[in-house]
């Protein structure tokens, strides 16, 4: 076909796209018109690109098709649940109904076995995929994890703390340094400690609570 025929033709058929749109919209009211106008125009490009005159219908009659089609897959893509499960669903559902035919009475659908399962994984996914408001509180049962680990502030604060503990660990005493950094970075009991230095377990003791001593008097030392 010629550029401009084709061109003229998309642009011809432009309205059905828009009310093909307008209808599924009332029947899925969730979904964005201009989403399902965007869809139906892939498949109104397609269906001018296909189209064969010889096969007897008209081009809008094939048309229609195509738009409809892209629109459901669009539909489809913006479901949280997969259509496995949709489908796995469905089936329980078709069964429950022909055992309600046989039985004359018809069974609970969350008390039927084989559509149980496919309910539960359907119920799931969709909550996980419900979207929440800032401007709203959660659900029942849902609770929001606050972890200010990352914030910019906290992480300043915790370096220059950091930076500020070396400076006065590197003030102390030799012997000092090295029982606070294996008590307190390595995590060795203080009795180990005075083992690896030649001196008593008591021993050790004093030496950590005059270095904890020491350490905190130059923290409270006034600045120079």
């Amino acid at each position: 076909m010629i550029e401009s025929a084709r061109e003229a033709q998309i642009r011809r058929l432009l309205p059905l796209v828009r009310a093909i749109a307008r209808r599924v919209q009332r029947v899925v009211p969730t979904m964005d018109l201009d989403d399902l106008i965007g869809d139906g125009s892939i498949g109104l490009v397609r269906a001018v690109d296909a189209f064969d005159p010889n096969r007897g219908a008209s081009l809008e009659h094939f048309a229609k098709h195509l738009i409809a089609g892209t629109m459901l897959n669009g539909i489809r893509r913006m479901d949280p649940v997969p259509e496995r499960v949709r489908r796995a669903v469905r089936d329980g559902e078709n069964a429950r109904y022909r055992q309600a035919v046989e039985a004359g009475a018809m069974p609970a659908s969350d008390a039927f076995e084989r559509t149980r399962p496919a309910l539960r994984r359907a119920a799931v996914v969709a909550y996980r995929a419900l979207p929440l408001s800032l401007d709203c509180a959660l659900p029942d049962r849902e609770r929001l994890a606050c972890d200010w680990s990352r914030d910019p502030a906290n992480i300043v604060a915790e370096r220059t703390s950091a930076h500020e503990l070396r400076v006065h660990l590197r003030g102390l005493p030799p012997r000092h340094q090295t029982l606070l950094a294996l008590h307190y970075f390595a995590e060795e009991p203080l009795a180990k400690i005075g083992s690896r230095m030649g001196i008593s377990a008591q021993r050790a003791s004093q030496l950590h609570v005059a270095a904890i001593a020491r350490l905190r008097k130059r923290y409270h030392a006034p600045s120079r």
